[in-house]
């Protein structure tokens, strides 16, 4: 794992074209690609620490190849340029005496209360690549990158998960809510969004809560539910310590995972220290990583602590390219 930079432009935009469709944080648009580069090239070559909106792409080398095969990317803070919208599941309870009957009602509410959070998103491993725990690579350099800079991150952090998408590329629950008000296909919106943002959202989007009881069967069955490509990322979120509290996406009806970032297992287990030795040959199998911005790196390896230092397997520190009196953050694989 590394920074993303503008020369990776093309092989993202291939990794683009394979998504299928509702990957809003990787559009198969060049141009969308070359800005979302040039801002995370921004990013990284920002100095200080406060928090202001920013986007980081780090992508998954071969280093044998040279190709790159994967990304991944951390947002600072959501919702500070324009609303971060989100449905909440709410609950309504209404009790009538004549009837002697209670009756409870679900409600989506259209809300902004996520702004300000951080978010992992944009994971994708190329099809050829799915083996040997790269997926695990890619999710959980994140949480390293974010210990290794945690100043420019908020207190929470969110992850947004595809919802279920049909045969024909649309969506069950777009067509029964925003397929309503916007005149448009689910495939036609979320292209929008991720190209121009979703500011029509705010303009168009009904303000009244949405009562579930009246949507049909087909979007109501979808409602928090992952995509099938999705559930492992799901279980790897819950592992860290992510869960589900009644937001989803305003587009697909996907499940929006929160947890508070510093109890995030992997930013919560993540030991730095400075780097002894890089000839051990025996020792704890774990993810490591090194570098500030542009120069982080993270490769899986083998790692032994020794009090406040660390030893390190030499495949590793090579393709970390550390030596001995560098920092290495590491965690348990």
């Amino acid at each position: 794992m590394r920074a993303a930079t503008l020369d990776d432009l093309q092989p993202l935009y291939e990794m683009a074209k394979l998504t299928g469709g509702g990957f809003t944080n990787l559009p198969p648009d060049r141009n969308s690609l070359s800005r979302k580069l040039e801002r995370s090239d921004a990013a990284y070559a920002r100095a200080g620490d406060e928090i202001v909106p920013e986007t980081f792409v780090l992508v998954l080398e071969n280093v044998e190849t040279g190709q790159v095969r994967g990304t991944c990317q951390v947002f600072t803070a959501v919702g500070q340029n324009f609303p971060f919208y989100s449905y909440r599941i709410t609950t309504l309870t209404q009790h009538s005496q004549e009837l002697d009957r209670i009756v409870t009602a679900e409600m989506l509410s259209l809300t902004n209360d996520l702004g300000g959070c951080s978010e992992v998103g944009g994971l994708f491993l190329h099809p050829g690549e799915r083996a040997g725990g790269l997926g695990l690579l890619l999710a959980r350099s994140r949480y390293l990158f974010i210990a290794a800079h945690r100043r420019r991150f908020g207190d929470r952090i969110l992850a947004e998960l595809r919802g279920i998408i049909d045969e024909r590329g649309g969506s069950p629950f777009w067509d029964a809510i925003g397929g309503k008000f916007f005149g448009m296909s689910f495939q036609e919106a979320d292209e929008f969004n991720a190209v121009h943002g979703n500011q029509f959202i705010a303009d168009l989007m009904p303000k009244h809560p949405v009562y579930i009881a009246m949507l049909d069967e087909a979007a109501k069955k979808v409602i928090g539910l992952p995509h099938p490509s999705g559930r492992a990322a799901m279980r790897m979120l819950e592992n860290e310590g992510f869960s589900f509290q009644n937001y989803v996406d305003i587009f697909d009806g996907g499940p929006t995972m929160l947890a508070e970032t510093d109890r995030v297992k992997s930013i919560a287990d993540a030991h730095s220290g400075e780097l002894e030795s890089i000839a051990l040959e025996k020792g704890e199998k774990a993810l490591l990583a090194t570098g500030s911005m542009a120069d982080f790196r993270c490769c899986y390896g083998k790692r032994e602590l020794r009090g406040e230092g660390v030893a390190i397997d030499a495949r590793a520190a090579d393709v970390l390219r550390v030596s001995p009196g560098d920092t290495v953050w590491s965690v348990g694989r």
